[in-house]
């Protein structure tokens, strides 16, 4: 049976995590978050007194780093080493640190694997910044979704400081703007829009917006093609 697939790119902050979630769930398909696995990764580096700018340290011991991700009723937790990290990864520390581990390609060689793997099991909407162009190029529906510097930066604020971030808005978004250039610029797979994906401009548009015009290109497809899609 053909599974239906969905790729989001876009940057840091872009909204593409929130809109994927719900797209997921409107859908009745499983979202994952493959950024939380990146960052899983960064968070087992550290753990292990690992500086990930050492690439060749980070890759001795990729192998002795084990994560895996359960998906429970839409739902996505992350565990390193059998314990459940899904929150401890969203510090800006972790972000800035699985930025930095992307760049190594025995690391997405490694978690791209893995999406793939799912993504062959089950109808699914993936986010990242390689899904459309690395991941799944044969994706059905390719979106990149986008906002200004600004925009973005005060977003990623705001959900930080859900979790206990101390970070002023102006750090954050110089951060936002440092992964932007470090993600767009490395040489495996960098963040780049695919030549047949959606542009959706964020910026100013509510999440039910955005959602809305989504769906709208989503819809014919998923019409079309129910009968062959089996999902989960």
């Amino acid at each position: 049976m053909h599974k239906l697939s969905i790729a989001i790119d876009g940057p840091a902050g872009a909204g593409k995590s929130t809109i994927a979630k719900i797209l997921a769930k409107k859908l009745s398909i499983l979202y994952l978050d493959t950024g939380a696995m990146y960052r899983t990764v960064a968070y087992g580096v550290l753990q292990k007194g690992a500086d990930p700018e050492d690439q060749e340290h980070v890759i001795r011991i990729l192998d002795s780093i084990k994560i895996d991700v359960e998906l429970l009723d839409g739902m996505q937790r992350m565990y390193l080493d059998g314990v459940d990290v899904s929150e401890a990864i969203r510090s800006s520390e972790i972000s800035k640190a699985a930025s930095t581990i992307a760049v190594i390609p025995q690391v997405r060689l490694k978690l791209v694997k893995m999406q793939q793997e799912i993504a062959m099991l089950h109808s699914i909407v993936l986010d990242g910044r390689d899904i459309g162009t690395y991941v799944l190029p044969d994706a059905d529906v390719k979106f990149f979704l986008d906002a200004t510097l600004e925009e973005r930066g005060q977003r990623r604020w705001k959900e930080m400081q859900g979790y206990g971030s101390c970070l002023t808005q102006q750090r954050v978004t110089e951060d936002i703007r440092l992964r932007d250039l470090n993600d767009s610029s490395r040489d495996f797979a960098p963040l780049s829009k695919a030549r047949d994906a959606i542009t959706v401009d964020t910026t100013d548009k509510t999440i039910e917006q955005v959602v809305t015009e989504m769906f709208d290109y989503i819809s014919p497809i998923w019409e079309k093609s129910k009968e062959f899609f089996r999902q989960g």
